[in-house]
């Protein structure tokens, strides 16, 4: 499978498989704001993976971005500018990104994110929500910067932060500061798994590394079964945002490690 796209104008994404390896792009020069559209093809692009004959094997997932950002976050701009659905739209913007990090912690596979531009906010939670975050040196930075903007941090949001950041303090700089982390700085604070000179270099990385996780030939169901388990705190807490006024009553979100994903 080569070279299906999967989204609509404004929110594209592109996804390609080479070898065991799938690669999902979102494509475009803007800022990959998370809006409802561009959620969407991220989850088509995933239920395609999904779906794909060859994922019942031994495979990974590679999600990477073109232009100077991964994701600048939220679509605010979609989300208030209908006054009429000021309250819906936040709630389904949240809603949409919850379901996202739910797919991506169900996938049968490891994930890698190749990070080669500005990831904020929502699109930092997008970046960490992978299993393993790599990054491009000198240009872009990971940015928690809800406290510069005067919005609170969803508690979901943080207990993603804390299952993928050891250290208190550095919980502290990421979202009391907050600081805007480079790929070097990432490496430091023990966020980003390894830094690299270009776009080339880091895609190219994610690649190999995808390749060696592939080698290690772990059965897809068990390996989604264990993430689920290790990040069981993560998936309750996707099912709810307070700062949206989304209690989570319908309970159409995965809410525990034990929820079942399709086996394929």
């Amino acid at each position: 499978m080569t070279g299906l796209e999967t989204g609509m104008e404004g929110g594209m994404c592109t996804l390609e498989k080479r070898g065991d390896i799938f690669i999902l792009t979102i494509t475009g020069d803007d800022e990959h704001r998370l809006n409802p559209t561009l959620i969407d093809s991220i989850r088509s692009a995933l239920d395609r993976v999904k779906s794909d004959p060859g994922s019942s094997g031994p495979t990974a997932l590679i999600t990477t971005a073109h232009g100077k950002f991964f994701s600048n976050g939220y679509d605010l701009s979609w989300a208030l500018s209908d006054t009429a659905q000021a309250e819906t739209r936040p709630k389904i913007m949240s809603k949409k990104l919850r379901h996202l990090v739910s797919d991506l912690l169900s996938l049968p596979m490891p994930t890698i994110a190749a990070v080669t531009g500005h990831a904020s906010a929502a699109g930092f939670i997008l970046a960490l929500s992978h299993d393993y975050l790599l990054m491009r040196k000198g240009r872009g930075f990971l940015y928690m910067n809800e406290l510069d903007i005067g919005y609170k941090i969803p508690n979901w949001f943080m207990q993603i932060v804390k299952s993928k950041i050891a250290s208190p303090k550095v919980w502290r700089d990421v979202v009391l500061k907050p600081a805007k982390i480079t790929a070097e700085m990432g490496v430091d604070w023990g966020i980003v798994d390894s830094a690299h000179d270009g776009v080339e270099e880091t895609l190219d990385a994610a690649v190999r590394l995808g390749a060696e996780l592939v080698k290690r030939k772990w059965d897809g169901i068990v390996y989604a079964d264990n993430r689920r388990t290790v990040f069981a705190t993560v998936l309750t807490a996707l099912g709810c945002d307070e700062t949206v006024g989304d209690s989570g009553e319908d309970g159409s979100v995965a809410t525990s490690a034990s929820d079942a994903v399709p086996r394929l």
